[in-house]
């Protein structure tokens, strides 16, 4: 297009000089006592010339005017590249382990980059990897200060509160972001975990109906997370000496979280208080039709401890048939049965379970080799059937190998605790134990953990050390005593 304009302006001004040389003409100006006589040719291009020096005059004045503005832009886009040069150099000095190198150039780059929040975030998160638990303060505190950076500011300041064990800070901190961001499922959670260490379960009912209406859990997540708040609830009332409203929240709370077994027996537990033993039984068979649990098999048979072991064991056959093929079933009625001196029956229910592998032969620790409790109780059979006690101690030097049995696991710090408890004793998370086999082998690495080059990650959610839990043989064994 520019090259169009240019063209038409040199076709004008050549016109202009073809039609001024053929038509010369004459000009006279007469001004006190001067006198000039040209043609019209020559005038106009006296006249052109005067535009052009006049406004390369103005152009002049204008460029020097803006000269100093233009200096200082400059100056600005310089720092500005700076800037992100070492706000770059510091997130990777990050990310390699290097926090002392990082914070420098976070200094750099704050300097460079006056107001800006990332220098700010960086200075912080390289300060907090190196204990300056007051530096990261201060730059956290100073993203508070703008909107737009202010919940960056308070998720930093809630780390830092986790990690120095103050849950009250922490939690008028989370209460404050999430009226900035209710939709955070980070948040959700943490102010779950933070209001179930407080013992305060309402706000925890609360918080969880605010995040499942705001989309920051799942469907199914934030159903789980409310069956267990209502148990918790249910807990509470129970102490409190309200049956009748304990009854009426775990209830509530056993089917919207079916897997947890302890849900399952503290509703049938206080149905048994109130006398209603039928109901009791129904809930017990609704748990272990959904997910069997060794503990409700327990239960199952203290609700008639007043019978003989073998009126017990076949009173058993009335929870087996609601789930006859899993393999909990089989190992219930094979402990019954082991109770009850019924050494065939017993031999039954631990083949099925898988405690016999296909090949007799096969060496312990192979894939399929029966778990600990299995071996347990095969030595048991073995040593009460036939009194073999070659037998007995082969399946018991067994179990030292075998597989471990499933326990309850937490799922984000992999701790194992010997009974359900919604805040994991090891971590502190809420609601992340799980009924599960614990690993064969160690997990393989798969790189450095994510605390360690992301920005902005929360601690775990307590600052309490993992308790070693008892090994699984230790358990078994006291079990089989």
């Amino acid at each position: 297009m520019r090259w169009l304009v240019a063209f038409l302006v040199i076709a004008a001004a050549v016109g202009l000089g073809v039609f001024f040389a053929g038509n010369p003409g004459q000009v006279e100006i007469a001004w006190r006592g001067w006198v000039v006589d040209t043609s019209v040719g020559v005038l106009v291009g006296l006249a052109a010339l005067l535009a052009a020096i006049v406004a390369a005059a103005a152009l002049a004045l204008a460029a020097l005017r803006r000269m100093p503005r233009n200096l200082r832009r400059r100056r600005a886009a310089r720092r500005y590249r700076l800037g992100e040069r070492e706000l770059t150099r510091g997130i990777v000095a990050l990310a390699a382990g290097q926090a002392a190198e990082a914070r420098r150039y976070a200094q750099r780059a704050e300097t460079l980059l006056a107001g800006a929040p990332m220098p700010l975030l960086l200075m912080a998160e390289a300060a907090g990897r190196q204990g300056d638990a007051a530096a990261a303060q201060q730059a956290y505190t100073a993203l508070l200060a703008a909107p737009a950076t202010e919940f960056l500011g308070l998720r930093g300041l809630i780390g830092q509160a986790l990690r120095a064990g103050d849950d009250a800070a922490a939690r008028r901190l989370a209460g404050r972001a999430r009226l900035l961001r209710p939709d955070a499922p980070w948040l959700a959670e943490s102010l779950l975990v933070l209001e179930g260490r407080a013992g305060d379960w309402t706000a925890a009912r609360d918080t969880l109906a605010t995040a499942a209406r705001r989309g920051a859990l799942t469907a199914e997540r934030a159903r789980h997370h409310r069956g267990v708040v209502l148990h918790q609830l249910s807990l509470a009332a129970e102490r409190a000496g309200d049956l009748r409203e304990a009854v009426r929240l775990a209830a509530r709370a056993q089917p919207l979280a079916p897997d947890v077994a302890a849900i399952a027996c503290h509703h049938a537990g206080l149905l048994l208080g109130l006398g209603r033993k039928r109901a009791a039984t129904r809930a017990i068979e609704r748990a272990w039709h959904l997910r069997p649990h060794p503990d409700l098999a327990r239960l199952y048979l203290e609700m008639r401890q007043e019978a003989e072991p073998l009126a017990r064991a076949a009173s058993l056959q009335g929870l087996a048939r609601h789930n006859p093929d899993a393999i909990e079933n089989h190992l219930a009625l094979a402990e019954a049965a082991l109770a009850a001196r019924l050494w065939g029956e017993a031999r039954h229910h631990l083949t099925a379970a898988g405690a016999v592998p296909a090949d007799a032969a096969a060496p312990s620790g192979t894939a399929g080799a029966p778990p600990r409790r299995l071996c347990l109780m095969m030595a048991r059979l073995e040593e009460g059937e036939r009194g073999d006690v070659a037998a007995s101690r082969a399946w018991r030097d067994r179990a030292l190998e075998a597989p471990a049995d499933p326990a309850w696991l937490c799922r984000a710090c992999g701790g194992e605790s010997g009974e359900w408890q919604a805040l994991c004793p090891h971590c502190g998370g809420f609601d992340t134990l799980d009924w599960d086999a614990p690993p064969v082998a160690p997990r393989p690495f798969l790189g450095p953990r994510a605390e360690d080059t992301a920005l902005l990650v929360l601690p775990p959610a307590t600052s309490r050390p993992d308790v070693a839990a008892p090994s699984d043989l230790a358990k078994t064994a006291q079990s089989d005593k």
